[in-house]
């Protein structure tokens, strides 16, 4: 009896086993798409390192923080309800602590509060630079915080009269021009110069419609014309600057018809103009499907960018809580994060910004900053990229090779390992690879290089075989011609 039970026991132990195998949550929430736009599950890129509130510092609760900057090893909080700038310090043992809080300047001797701080900038030059929006001015301050100047609405005519200025993301480029993201301007980023003096906007989102809509609008009432959208430029929501005074910048805006959104990354020159890079499969606009499960719906929602010295970017969505990494042709790395309270998950994003590799993110409701570190499968990518980019093609195929031993169904290593073969001049070897995953772009570059190849290796051949086919026949008939003349002679 007892060896009856203890076989039933094992039985059963194994059963349980198996089905918790089975039902159990997955803990892997990183994805990347194939060739045909499928979710396709991959290792963890980051993992959370971090996980840090006002509370644990000893200063209180973070209220509605709504902007994230960092430089070198600081992390800059706006806690924007709570009207403060927090700085925190990156300690050598891996622990932030709190370097300093600002709620207040002093300007011409009067001390002036901050209210709703949401976005602050420090330039290489070390000026800080804050959009303190309820105040409706931008203050320059030194390094030690003491004031410089401030920027308050430009007496211009090309600003509408019932805009009122309420700053909420900036820039200062190389040459201390600030670029502002204005709530309600939609004519691009107010720009002004290192004085602080207006001098335009850049940057405008281009006005988009189809001819539907434009035909549509012709016909239809007065009723119906003032529930469509209108044909005006729609404003920014964030901006961020690269390593070479490029300006990335994000908006949420949906085309007029469907839901894809408009361009919702760029990466603007001094010009204005969008130079970022779209040679993926899909350009980089987040999910590309999704449903409306959990009340969420519609495509995804880009709050913020952040660009790293490689090249890629990391882009924030709002609608499900995730973050976007791409190549420095707008390849998806991978993508990871969601809505929810488990860690890693967010609930209302609103920034990200970096430190070296390490991701930094900022959530309003959970009023949390959360760090990111690679794992060896993300520095692994990165080392891939760091080389190609570098021009060390050969070393960048080896680390995707060992990518590929860590995820065989991660369609970028096959692409770089293609993409280093064809640097290389190895076109046949790029063919292959690029045939593997369907990237046609990349196959006929490297078809049309290996023909031309081909072709200088063959020339002679080819060349030899039309004289062959020329001039044999001729000879025959010359020498059948000859031996007749010789015979009747």
């Amino acid at each position: 009896m007892n060896k009856k039970l203890k076989v039933v026991f094992l039985f059963s132990l194994l059963f349980s086993f198996f089905f918790f195998l089975l039902y159990a949550e997955p803990t892997n929430y990183t994805y990347n798409y194939d060739f045909w736009e499928e979710q396709v599950a991959s290792p963890d890129a980051y993992r959370v390192t971090d996980f840090i509130l006002g509370s644990s510092l000893g200063i209180g609760h973070f209220r509605d923080p709504q902007g994230l900057f960092i430089r070198e090893n600081r992390v800059f909080v706006c806690d924007s309800g709570n009207n403060r700038v927090v700085v925190l310090e990156l300690q050598p043992n891996g622990e932030h602590t709190v370097e300093r809080v600002i709620t207040s300047v002093l300007i011409d001797g009067e001390e002036s509060n901050l209210a709703y701080p949401s976005d602050l900038f420090q330039c290489r030059s070390n000026y800080i630079y804050i959009a303190d929006t309820n105040n409706r001015r931008i203050l320059k301050l030194d390094s030690e915080w003491n004031h410089i100047f401030t920027i308050t609405r430009p007496d211009d005519e090309s600003i509408d009269e019932f805009v009122e200025f309420h700053p909420l993301k900036l820039v200062v480029d190389f040459a201390n021009r600030i670029f502002v993201q204005v709530r309600n301007v939609n004519k691009g980023l107010m720009e002004f110069d290192n004085r602080g003096d207006f001098t335009g906007y850049m940057g405008a989102n281009k006005v988009t419609f189809s001819i539907v809509d434009y035909i549509w609008r012709l016909f239809a009432t007065q009723a119906q014309r003032e529930r469509m959208n209108l044909f005006i430029p729609t404003e920014y929501n964030n901006i961020a600057l690269d390593k070479d005074g490029f300006i990335y910048a994000t908006n949420a805006t949906m085309a007029a018809w469907g839901d894809v959104p408009t361009d919702p990354v760029r990466r603007l020159n001094a010009m204005g103009q969008d130079i970022l890079i779209r040679n993926g499969y899909e350009n980089p606009v987040g999910d590309l499907v999704f449903g409306d499960a959990a009340g969420v719906s519609g495509p995804s929602r880009f709050v913020d960018v952040v660009a790293f010295d490689n090249d890629s970017y990391a882009c924030f969505d709002s609608a499900r809580g995730r973050i976007f990494m791409y190549d420095f042709q707008g390849n998806l790395l991978y993508a990871f994060g969601s809505l929810g309270n488990k860690e890693g998950y967010f609930q209302i994003p609103v920034a990200i910004d970096r430190m070296g590799t390490a991701l930094y993110t900022l959530d309003s409701r959970t009023a949390a900053v959360t760090r990111f570190d690679l794992t060896s499968y993300g520095q692994k990518i990165n080392d891939a990229l760091n080389e190609y980019r570098a021009g060390r093609y050969e070393s960048s195929a080896v680390i995707w090779e060992e990518v590929l031993k860590m995820n065989g169904n991660y369609d970028l290593a096959y692409i770089g390992i293609g993409r280093a073969a064809l640097r290389q001049g190895q076109y046949r070897k790029a063919m292959e690879y690029y045939k593997l995953k369907h990237f046609r772009e990349g196959y006929g570059k490297a078809f049309q290089l290996y023909r031309k190849q081909w072709m200088e290796d063959n020339l002679w051949k080819i060349l030899l075989i039309v004289a062959l086919v020329v001039l044999v026949p001729t000879a025959i008939k010359y020498s059948i011609k000859l031996v007749k003349e010789i015979r009747d002679a």
